[in-house]
């Protein structure tokens, strides 16, 4: 998918050699923000959901800031080696994270995690939510959950569904499904999203979960059927998939968002800098339209509000998950 992003044309030097050694400290002063290379680390490979996010939020923020920011990929460990290394970065605003409550939550679910998701950084804005998807084979021949729950208790050797990963919503939000349905399902972990959808389109594997953004496209070419999604009202990317919540199934509600933090110890006026310079970058018109068309629900915050969605919703997993018997590994 190509991204288009229209740039400013640079302003023009004027008061000739007088005005150039100026610019640094005039952009220093204009931003608030540290002096150098600013980095966004993505705990993600290039080319995936969260690189590509970033990289359409960097480039009108390099226009605005006037400043030179750069995408770090740190990869691994579900985004786990990223966090600790905005974790460990000078506490002076310098680098920050595009991060996912996918990578937050291990905290609950693993034991090595390396950070403290409350303790160790400094919040700076809420970017969007996303909301995670239960599909099914086009094989199997349902359109709608009430077809899916008659299909699986007439095929209860098939009460099985695919996730993108163990430990994550794509997990819990298929073992709560059984739940509401009364057929109780068992997860079959998967490598990632491309191999789950081959085995649904193919029918060795009868229904799947994950984030929307891994489904729609195949839901859209008839690959996946997606029967409904995980908020309180449908994704914007795709507003005529019901959710959960409106099939009459009111526990089946677990947003997931992304969130930028930067070091613990920041201190707060760059907080506030960045916060205010994040918060213009993700109201622009075509940054909205973009990151909407790849599953994120915009939506900006205050640094306080952060902290108080992330305390709120590691309480709410923590019910979740220990309701589903799932034991930190």
């Amino acid at each position: 998918m190509t991204i288009r992003l229209t740039r400013r044309r640079a302003l023009p030097l004027v008061g000739g050699a007088l005005a150039a050694p100026l610019l640094p400290s005039i952009s220093a002063a204009q931003t608030g923000l540290p002096e150098g290379t600013l980095k966004i680390i993505v705990g993600f490979p290039a080319g995936g959901g969260t690189d590509v996010m970033a990289r359409l939020i960097a480039e009108p923020l390099k226009q605005r800031t006037g400043r030179n920011i750069i995408i770090d990929n740190k990869a691994g460990a579900s985004g786990t080696i990223g966090a600790e290394a905005v974790k460990n970065s000078p506490p002076d605003g310098s680098t920050i994270i595009y991060i996912p409550s996918a990578t937050i939550v291990q905290k609950l679910t693993m034991l090595s995690v390396p950070f403290d998701p409350l303790t160790d950084f400094a919040p700076l804005t809420l970017a969007g939510t996303v909301q995670t998807a239960f599909c099914v084979s086009p094989t199997i021949g349902v359109n709608t959950l009430a077809e899916y729950v008659a299909w699986v208790k007439k095929n209860p050797a098939r009460a099985s569904f695919g996730t993108t990963a163990l430990g994550s919503f794509t997990h819990f939000f298929g073992v709560m499904t059984g739940t509401e349905i009364g057929v109780p399902l068992e997860p079959v972990p998967y490598r990632g999203a491309a191999p789950l959808v081959a085995d649904l389109q193919g029918g060795h594997i009868a229904a799947g979960c994950g984030g929307i953004t891994d489904f729609l496209e195949h839901h859209r070419a008839g690959k996946v059927k997606v029967l409904f999604t995980s908020g309180l009202k449908p994704t914007q990317a795709a507003p005529e998939i019901p959710t959960g919540t409106s099939l009459g199934h009111p526990k089946l509600n677990i947003l997931g968002w992304y969130i930028f933090l930067a070091a613990a110890k920041t201190p707060p006026a760059i907080v506030q800098t960045w916060n205010k310079e994040l918060g213009a970058v993700l109201q622009l018109p075509e940054v909205v339209k973009r990151l909407v068309e790849l599953g994120l629900d915009v939506e900006t915050s205050t640094p306080e509000q952060v902290r108080e969605r992330m305390t709120k919703d590691l309480a709410l997993w923590k019910t979740i998950i220990d309701g589903i018997g799932y034991k930190p590994q």
